[in-house]
């Protein structure tokens, strides 16, 4: 039996403190390890590239993939709507919408729940860039963009309009709920979703733009309006070569 001054054997305790001090760095840096958007990666490592990557804005059991633009006026973007080759249908219903479809490295839709969560934790700016069947560029920003809860009609929320050249066709949107030709809530009599084949935060006149339209090659009146339009650039017959919205923490 021990006797009244025994000192516990260094070998015993020592392995299991050194084993406690390890984590405590590893608990300290858990949150960068796990970035909220493309501007914590961007933060971290400004020397990486756009491209594909692993979000976490839903905490550390929802990884997130998306595109991140890490070229555009500084980097650190968070693409959450991509247009560039038609690959993928747009034309879908609310659930898609509201989870997200398509590819990361190609056409996608984030889904408004992510982009909930992507706005709700900080105040964001957003910028819509655009390229037509020309090679010209343009682009329309807003100083901040959040969106509504699911409850509250996934309402979209923007700050005032920066020019690059677009114009501004979002702004009529501003304060709209999110339809889709399964979910209506444009404030119309008819479907505008239905009407001009997309999803989008339809007003009671449709739209000034119509991002998430059927993809077109340019100007083509076929049919009114079903083309990925930006009006206020090239009219409501001219459907974009590529497109993207795309948000970033502002500094």
């Amino acid at each position: 039996m021990p006797g009244p001054n025994f000192v516990p054997s260094p070998t015993l305790t020592e392995p299991i403190l050194f084993i406690l001090l390890a984590l405590v760095p590893t608990c300290l840096c858990f949150p960068a390890l796990l970035p909220l958007d493309c501007s914590e990666i961007h933060a971290h490592d400004p020397t990486q590239p756009s491209g594909v990557y692993t979000i976490f804005p839903g905490g550390p059991v929802s990884p997130l993939q998306v595109y991140c633009d890490m070229d555009t006026d500084g980097g650190g973007w968070t693409v959450f709507q991509r247009r560039l080759d038609g690959s993928v249908n747009f034309y879908r219903p609310w659930d898609h919408y509201k989870k997200g479809f398509g590819n990361q490295d190609g056409e996608y839709w984030l889904g408004l729940d992510n982009i909930v969560l992507l706005t709700m934790r900080k105040r964001n700016e957003l910028r819509v860039d655009m390229e037509d069947w020309d090679g010209g560029k343009v682009y329309a920003q807003y100083t901040s963009i959040s969106v509504d809860p699911e409850t509250f009609g996934y309402t979209l929320r923007l700050g005032s309009f920066i020019d690059g050249g677009a114009g501004d066709s979002l702004g009529p949107h501003n304060g709209m709920k999110f339809s889709t030709f399964d979910k209506d809530q444009d404030g119309r009599a008819d479907n505008c979703a239905k009407a001009y084949l997309g999803g989008f935060w339809y007003h009671s006149g449709c739209f000034n733009t119509n991002l998430n339209g059927v993809y077109r090659w340019g100007a083509d009146d076929t049919i009114y309006g079903i083309g990925v339009a930006w009006s206020s650039h090239k009219g409501f017959d001219y459907s974009m070569k590529s497109i993207n919205m795309k948000i970033r923490p502002v500094s």
